[in-house]
């Protein structure tokens, strides 16, 4: 399975993702610690390192799954040259994504967990209330069957949850 994390920064993807990759054994790909190494590596961020994040991670997605292995990308997934980057890399390898979009219907809780996160991702800041924001108004529409799940509700929930639309 090609399982895709999409959400908005402080949603609470990773943790799903985290906690997904737990129960089934599977490998978590996350962009954002990517980005970081490459920033640690030297490449400024002048450059489109996003998106070279996003291709290294559908690289390191691909070698799972030519393993016959289930894999989890941690990303934003907001715009759609991303969510069809991996029906792309799903197709290659006749499986079929299966998107998981996390939201946070309670923004109070939503702010207060992004401004208190800290992911020890060495070199990566945090996005600020502002920037979430902004992504927020440039989300795409979603045309992908997806599970959405409100992570106002507790983790175990909706790692349960998420794991019984996996098996459906």
């Amino acid at each position: 399975m090609l399982i895709v994390m999409a959400g908005l920064p402080g949603t609470g993807k990773s943790a799903v993702a985290e906690a997904l990759g737990r129960e089934l054994g599977a490998p978590v790909v996350s962009v954002d610690p990517i980005e970081a190494a490459l920033w640690r590596a030297g490449v400024t961020r002048d450059q489109p390192t996003g998106l070279a994040a996003y291709l290294v991670a559908e690289t390191v997605a691909e070698g799972v799954l030519a393993l016959g292995q289930t894999v989890i990308v941690d990303a934003v997934n907001a715009v759609e040259p991303a969510r069809s980057q991996w029906r792309s890399l799903a197709k290659r390898h006749d499986v079929w994504p299966t998107f998981i979009e996390t939201v946070c219907s309670d923004p109070a809780l939503h702010r207060r967990r992004l401004e208190g996160r800290s992911r020890d991702i060495e070199g990566f800041p945090e996005p600020t209330w502002e920037a979430v924001e902004r992504l927020r108004a440039e989300f795409a529409p979603w045309t992908d069957v997806r599970l959405v799940l409100d992570t106002a509700i507790d983790l175990p929930t909706n790692t349960a949850r998420a794991l019984g639309f996996l098996i459906a």
